[in-house]
């Protein structure tokens, strides 16, 4: 271990000489982008991420990854606008540069992922109301999923492992259904895409060492990206969820998640006759567990999830993780994290039991440093074994730089 010491003291000797100076001139940046007006009654400021990802992928490529090469640069610009006018009302605005939602080999384009408006009814209380688009309340990895935050360069297994639901299209039979087709991969959907922005209202507040979150959306967990802008699905089906926290002292957060939604997208195909896509339903129910000591930081998840599916029944699988972080020095860490998902058993049509989804296991292994306050780079390993009977081990690898300011 003396050369790894040895080598964290020289970057942390040649990047303490750089970091007042390129700080100081970030520092500046962010002044200028702030304002205020009318004795400070409104206060705006922006803000922005800029992350540029690398990946070495072994195909097909894992979780919400979307391309054919084994090789992928996604760049990604987010700018974030807050503001406050008084003491009880507050705005935030995301917008994003990127080549998709998720990383793709598509051109660039501009979007606009989030935008909510919270107002806090009574002053000196911890109770709000938060409306329009924004990241759903349940479990504990939404809080730190931007790519400053999230000590990893992707999500856990349960915010971006594809199953074999499919939303747009009911199956035939369920031998059809427990099929996955690598070709058509961005048409399944995970039990939980990301932080699923989708619109809507929520209410939130604390009382003594509980908090309780309610959100009422216009689509699912597992939905898409496309459909969680009000303009492209409207308010007919609307989802529902919540999450319950305790926390008993600093050191620990425990929460219990629920949700109920439709999952088929609108137009689905092939849905039995006289039957709409909102008689087939997703439940979620998940738990999660957060602890901090020290330099170590400890979360989990479980997801228990089920889906009514036309011509197949109510199916289920279980996905979790744990993750550590381990702040070695002022600017480097270490986390890593194991995944596991699994699925129940279902009649294929022909009188025999199979799994509607192969059973998998994932390994992260992230190491990040800090350049300044405002720069980290993040390298990453990842490895990935499905049951299935000639499946190897996937190796996946990946680096992101951060600069925010």
């Amino acid at each position: 271990m003396r050369w790894a010491r040895a080598v964290i003291s020289v970057l942390t000797a040649f990047t303490g000489s750089t970091a007042g100076a390129n700080d100081e001139w970030l520092d500046r940046l962010e002044e200028r982008l702030s304002f205020s007006a009318w004795d400070d009654t409104l206060r705006a400021r922006l803000s922005g991420l800029l992350s540029l990802e690398g990946y070495s992928i072994a195909q097909p490529p894992p979780g919400l990854l979307f391309t054919q090469s084994d090789r992928l640069f996604n760049p990604r610009l987010a700018v974030f606008l807050n503001a406050q006018v008084g003491p009880r009302l507050f705005g935030f605005v995301q917008a994003r540069v990127d080549r998709g939602f998720d990383p793709s080999n598509d051109r660039l384009r501009v979007r606009l992922d989030e935008y909510a408006v919270t107002y806090i009814p009574w002053a000196n209380t911890p109770f709000n109301v938060q409306v329009g688009q924004f990241a759903t309340v349940i479990g504990n990895w939404v809080a730190r999923h931007d790519s400053w935050e999230n000590p990893f360069i992707n999500a856990p297994l349960p915010y971006e492992h594809q199953t074999s639901i499919y939303d747009t299209e009911a199956p035939l039979s369920g031998r059809e259904f427990a099929t996955f087709s690598p070709g058509e991969k961005y048409e399944y959907n995970p039990v939980i895409w990301g932080p699923s922005y989708a619109t809507g209202a929520a209410i939130a507040g604390r009382r003594g060492p509980f908090e309780l979150a309610v959100e009422v959306k216009n689509s699912g967990p597992s939905s898409r990206p496309e459909l969680w802008s009000i303009a492209e699905l409207g308010f007919g089906r609307p989802a529902y969820a919540a999450r319950l926290g305790f926390r008993p002292d600093l050191r620990w957060k425990l929460g219990v998640s629920a949700s109920d939604s439709v999952y088929f997208a609108p137009g689905a195909q092939h849905l039995p006759p006289g039957t709409g896509r909102h008689d087939f339903r997703q439940r979620l129910l998940g738990q999660d567990i957060g602890f901090a000591w020290r330099h170590l930081q400890v979360w989990a998840e479980l997801f228990q999830v089920w889906f009514e599916v036309p011509r197949v029944g109510t199916v289920r699988t279980v996905a979790g993780y744990v993750e550590a972080k381990y702040k070695f020095t002022p600017q480097v860490f270490g986390a890593l994290r194991w995944n596991r998902q699994g699925f129940s058993s279902i009649d294929d049509g022909a009188g025999n039991r199979i799994r509607w989804g192969n059973s998998l296991w994932r390994t992260d292994l992230s190491a990040g440093y800090r350049f300044t306050s405002r720069t980290v780079m993040k390298l990453q390993v990842s490895g990935q074994r499905e049951a299935t009977q000639r499946e190897r081990l996937r190796m996946n690898y990946a680096a992101q730089f951060n600069l925010r300011f």
